[in-house]
């Protein structure tokens, strides 16, 4: 399994910690961030193969 999710895992902490700042908890914000770009929802490269 050769994944690459730099670039979404980079996604999901940005929203994590945009998340956790209106929240008031930035540790929640970031396991959650995680967590959602390890998933590879912000995945760009599924797009563009799909084409």
């Amino acid at each position: 399994m050769n994944k690459n999710n730099s670039d979404s895992i980079a996604i999901g902490i940005c929203l994590g910690v945009a998340f956790g700042l209106i929240f008031d908890n930035i540790s929640l914000g970031l396991a959650i961030g995680v967590g959602i770009g390890a998933l590879g929802i912000f995945d760009s490269k599924k797009k563009k193969d799909k084409e």
